[in-house]
């Protein structure tokens, strides 16, 4: 067994302006990662986290609630629990299936397959056009971390993982938590089934999110009100290889809950 230590660092990046939609996101990281004192160069084991909020904002995925017309469920509702008619609109929009639409909670699924409240669509932190302008999630996550991860490997010559996240609320359990929403360059899974564990019990279940871990690690660096949407990850060291957000979306079948 080994003595050596295990560390694993998470750097929020500095210098990230405001992000509008048409920005070129991928410049704007690179510039922050020169900025930011001990990143570079990049380390074998590193892996970027790009929070979906600023991915949104750079792809265009946002809605100017002026623009909507509520209908009269979504306006019923609304007015029921104290919501904003219009936002709950393009929730209803947007939404592939309806979950849950009780208590004031709206919990939704949507086209990638992610079931969360209120279709991961947001009206925090969204810049100047805040209480009238939403984002949605990316149209593609996987495709948005691929196109970071290949400008950044233009740039610096290294290639690094890179995980698009955002916050999640979890079933039996209060609070939010970070989950990755799209992946490019590792495996979002690491699957240690049929391996011994430290007492040399072979393990039939255990398999680690790890896209997830990372996303989480990173927003408590990152935080809700700092304004620094990316981090590095140093020492991670994930599964690497060509995975996709899919792999970790629960197939229906296996749903109990459903």
């Amino acid at each position: 067994m080994s003595t050596e230590p295990v560390r694993v660092e998470v750097i929020a990046l500095a210098g990230l302006p405001e992000v509008r939609p048409g920005d070129d996101l991928e410049a704007m990281i690179g510039d922050a990662l020169e900025a930011t004192e001990g990143v570079l160069p990049v380390q074998p084991g590193d892996v970027l986290v790009v929070t979906q909020k600023i991915v949104s904002k750079a792809e265009g995925a946002v809605v100017d609630l002026r623009t909507v017309t509520p209908s009269a469920r979504a306006m019923e509702w609304a007015d029921e629990w104290g919501r904003d008619a219009r936002q709950i609109e393009v929730v209803l929009q947007q939404a592939r299936r309806i979950v849950r639409m009780e208590r004031g909670v709206l919990i939704t699924e949507t086209h990638h397959g992610f079931v969360c409240a209120n279709g991961g669509i947001d009206a925090s932190n969204v810049g100047p056009g805040s209480g009238d302008v939403v984002t949605l999630l990316p149209v593609d996550p996987d495709a948005s971390a691929a196109r970071i991860r290949t400008a950044l490997r233009s740039r610096f010559g290294a290639d690094i993982p890179v995980i698009v996240s955002d916050s999640f609320g979890r079933p039996w359990r209060w609070g939010i938590v970070d989950v990755a929403l799209g992946v490019s360059g590792l495996l979002p899974l690491e699957d240690l089934r049929g391996q011994p564990d430290a007492d040399g019990r072979v393990m039939r279940t255990t398999v680690r999110a790890v896209a997830d871990e990372l996303a989480s690690a990173a927003e408590l660096a990152l935080g809700k009100t700092a304004a620094r949407p990316v981090a590095l990850v140093r020492g991670a060291n994930p599964p690497l290889g060509e995975g996709t957000i899919g792999d970790l979306v629960m197939a229906p079948e296996n749903d109990l809950f459903r």
